[in-house]
């Protein structure tokens, strides 16, 4: 009786109709990618980031040179790419963000919460160096660089610039063990202003040059997400792409440079003794982890607003590969231009190669100053980080938007532009203190701790929830739901056994050789090293946390009841859209009264799809375990 005359229920009704209040304003509400390059220049903008200019290539020279690839691509296919796809198949399959996904087990919804604190961390400090290149971008614009002489008022008796090092070549060697570069004079001292601090508990007045560029990157990153998908996706079809086309032109002018060589043979010389420390690959995982960034949300946000049927099996390959190759380009562009510096300079290639923040504002600079042109290339290079940062705070900021608003769909949806003005408004605020004299102590504190050991546990949870928990069986079927075909055993060896071995001993490694922060010669506190790991644990914290409160919401008993009921997705897990919920999760929904849930979904929409099949085939598959395990 109840096949002849099936009973929709009001959550059930698709969005295209006019009957019922709920369907019809949430998931059309919510939007989608407008374009169809739209998620995947996402993606290769977020990934690709700074860290593939200044992090990689001093990486890849201190463990091995090329020999570092080897342990770079393993562990890319042992863990980069399988948890890669898992977060996008999550968000694609679930259309909900960081926070609501956790529908697929209730109990483990603090993971979610720690993600979303994490981010809003990083955030913070991200748009920070954001704001320096802001500043190095404006100060390019003049016929000579401002850090290219000594003999300004910033500068002290120690200053030596490399045309006085070359003269004194010539004639007599120089000295320079204890003299300081006019970039890093210009960066310390001017930039920065540290000498007007004491430390990390002394900040200083606030910096009103660096606090306009904080501004500015948080306006400029405002107006690109004001509109969410919609905007930042169009946008990335610029800052996505144009960084390729600048790290070609300073490729082709650094490899042409002279004893550029000698920096690529110092870059690439594989020294495979390196293979033999546990080191190197632990290395070679931290790059791959962070790279991607796994973990963050952002991945698993973009996917979110996909179509049900896209295909990120393919895009994953395409981003994580991509990235890859991109980090490697990259070392070749530093490291010629290094390459030179050293030649210029007269001293090795290891005494002026450096990473991070040092790289990007003194390094690079510098070499720059030793070009023809030179505020050309530098303007060029500047130019370049900005956009290769801004993909990433996109991700970052519209990963916060998302997962609250998916929250509360029916009050912050409708407001989203107002509530990402009130985030941006208040990430700025937090990070004031990142533009007083003191405020490069902060950053390099919540560089170290924010998203360390914090974010790892997050990733392994999630794996071990979604394969453990949840069950690797159903996932597949999932998969197999919406992209027509399950994960070969490549997938599911790495996310049952491999990536969350090998994440573990990330974790047990960064634990076991810990070593308090320091910026230079100064050594952080006591108190602020308490603060940094407080800032890992609190993120930690939220999963036990959210646990509790999952808990306390079932009724029952603790463990019979509650802790089990809490672990079992949520009544309305699965796809957002009905015309998407088919097999066994058109019954999914409170209220579903149909036996044959299919049945319903074949006379509503009329006739079978390929991916109708696919449900059918799935069904079959659960009823034959079913009589299996009865028998």
């Amino acid at each position: 009786q109840s096949l002849t005359q099936p009973v929709t229920p009001d959550l059930l009704v698709s969005p295209s109709s006019q009957d019922g209040d709920l369907g019809s304003e949430c998931p059309e509400d919510r939007g989608n990618w407008t374009g169809r390059l739209d998620f995947l220049l996402s993606c290769i903008g977020y990934c690709v980031g700074l860290g593939n200019v200044w992090r990689f290539p001093y990486r890849a020279y201190t463990n091995g040179g090329g020999a570092f690839l080897v342990p770079y691509f393993i562990m890319l296919a042992i863990c980069g790419i399988p948890i890669f796809f898992m977060e996008l198949s999550l968000g694609q399959f679930s259309s909900l963000g960081p926070l609501a996904v956790w529908k697929i087990s209730p109990l483990f919804k603090g993971v979610g919460m720690g993600t979303i604190l994490i981010v809003s961390l990083v955030a913070i400090y991200y748009n920070m160096i954001i704001a320096y290149v802001l500043f190095y971008l404006f100060a390019s614009l003049t016929s000579d660089l401002p850090w290219q002489h000594c003999g300004n008022w910033w500068n002290t008796e120690l200053c030596l610039d490399h045309h006085v090092i070359k003269a004194g070549n010539n004639t007599l060697p120089v000295n320079i063990s204890n003299t300081v570069s006019p970039s890093e004079e210009y960066w310390s001292r001017y930039v920065l202003h540290i000498q007007g601090s004491s430390g990390i508990g002394d900040p200083g007045r606030i910096r009103w040059n660096l606090c306009l560029c904080l501004l500015l990157s948080w306006t400029i990153v405002y107006l690109c997400i004001l509109k969410g998908v919609k905007s930042s996706g169009k946008v990335v079809y610029f800052t996505a792409t144009f960084p390729y086309l600048i790290l070609v032109m300073l490729l082709i002018r650094g490899v042409t440079l002279e004893g550029a060589w000698k920096g690529i043979q110092f870059y690439l010389t594989p020294q495979f003794d390196h293979l033999l420390s546990s080191k190197v690959w632990i290395e070679a995982a931290l790059q791959i982890f962070y790279s991607l960034g796994v973990g963050f949300g952002g991945l698993l946000t973009f996917a979110s607003y996909n179509t049900f049927h896209q295909n990120i099996y393919r895009d994953t390959f395409i981003v994580t590969l991509g990235n890859a190759i991109t980090s490697i380009l990259a070392g070749f562009a530093i490291f010629s231009v290094l390459g030179y510096m050293s030649q210029e300079l007269g001293v090795p290639v290891n005494q002026v190669a450096k990473a991070g923040p040092g790289l990007a504002f003194v390094v690079y600079p510098q070499a720059m100053t030793m070009l023809p042109l030179s505020p050309f290339w530098s303007f060029l290079f500047f130019f370049m980080l900005l956009t290769l940062g801004l993909d990433s705070q996109f991700a970052f900021m519209e990963t916060i938007v998302t997962a609250v608003t998916d929250e509360f769909p029916y009050y912050l949806r409708p407001k989203k532009a107002s509530f990402s003005a009130v985030i941006c408004i208040a990430l700025f605020l937090m990070g004031l203190i990142l533009t007083t004299e003191g405020g490069m102590y902060w950053l390099v504190l919540l560089d170290d701790y924010s998203a360390g050991f914090g974010l790892m546990v997050v990733v392994i949870t999630t794996c071990l929830v979604v394969t453990r928990v949840y069950g690797m069986k159903r996932f597949c079927r999932d998969i197999h739901m919406m992209l027509g075909f399950k994960p070969g055993p490549y997938f599911r060896a790495c996310w049952m056994v491999l990536s969350p071995a090998t994440m573990m001993a990330l974790l047990v490694y960064n634990i076991v050789k810990y070593q308090p922060s320091e910026y230079g010669n100064y050594r952080f506190p006591t108190w602020a090293e308490v603060l940094g790991i407080l800032m890992g644990v609190l993120s930690c914290l939220m999963i036990p946390m959210g646990m509790l409160v999952a808990v306390l919401q079932e009724e029952g008993t603790l463990w019979e009841v509650g802790v089990q009921q809490a672990s079992r997705p949520a009544m309305d897990w699965g796809p957002s859209l009905e015309e998407n919920r088919t097999g066994m999760y058109v019954a999914s929904l409170a209220g579903s009264q149909s036996p044959k849930p299919l049945m319903v979904h074949m006379r509503k929409y009329g006739g079978i799809t390929s991916y109708e099949n696919t449900a059918i085939q799935v069904d079959r598959e659960m009823e034959e375990e079913d009589e299996e395990s009865m028998i």
